[in-house]
């Protein structure tokens, strides 16, 4: 158990810039969203439309099992979508654009926070992390081709220098020495996925009884 804590405390601490970067990016276009709500209409109105009328025909059912579902493909697509780079965050600047829209345009601000703020902590510290997670894994890749590329013959013990390394041997030689990158990135992605199956069972049993109970004292 020690050994787990040291390793995701080690995850977080040796990428805080990947995590950084997350919360700024998300913390930037969450308020961009809100301050441009009036310049964003006509990209996320048809996108709330749509999303009311699913809802609203069943297409959409507010369940824990098609919350839980559609958050971890979003985790899990945070995470893939690292290895081309800036495509993880991109999904969660459209988030961030999305609920800082979608807070401007509501009549009642208060009681919109409370609807979201019970299960969007977990969600949104989700998402930071699963696009770190993302970010970590294409230093991986990035480091695995190119210690391919140009071998780091520090690294490599050979008692040849002369030794003519083959493809395979420079693949497994890279693949040792990044090894924990890729493990590191595949432990925030485990973290990501807890926070938000944590996130879906708040969003469906807790949410609207906290809201409603708190709206009903000062609503």
């Amino acid at each position: 158990m020690l050994n787990i804590k040291n390793e995701i405390k080690s995850a977080f601490l040796e990428n805080k810039t990947a995590v950084y970067i997350s919360i700024i990016l998300l913390l930037g276009t969450l308020i961009a969203g809100y301050v441009l709500q009036p310049y964003l209409q006509s990209i996320f109105d048809p996108v709330v439309d749509k999303l009311t009328e699913d809802v609203k025909n069943g297409v959409i059912t507010l369940t824990f099992q098609t919350i839980f579902t559609n958050n971890i493909l979003i985790v899990f697509r945070m995470f893939v979508l690292g290895i081309f780079f800036c495509f993880s965050g991109v999904i969660l600047a459209y988030n961030g654009f999305f609920v800082g829209y979608y807070i401007a345009s509501s009549q009642n601000l208060f009681r919109v926070l409370l609807y979201i703020i019970p299960h969007g902590i977990f969600e949104f510290s989700s998402c930071i992390i699963a696009t770190a997670s993302g970010f970590v894994l294409f230093h991986f890749l990035f480091r695995l081709v190119y210690n391919i590329a140009k071998p780091d013959f520090d690294y490599i013990e050979l008692e040849d220098k002369f030794y003519n390394l083959t493809f395979k041997d420079k693949l497994v030689y890279s693949l040792e020495k990044n090894y924990d990158k890729l493990k590191q990135s595949l432990i925030l992605l485990g973290v990501a996925v807890i926070l938000m199956a944590i996130a879906g069972v708040i969003e469906v049993y807790l949410t609207v009884p906290i809201a409603n109970f708190i709206l009903s004292i000062f609503g």
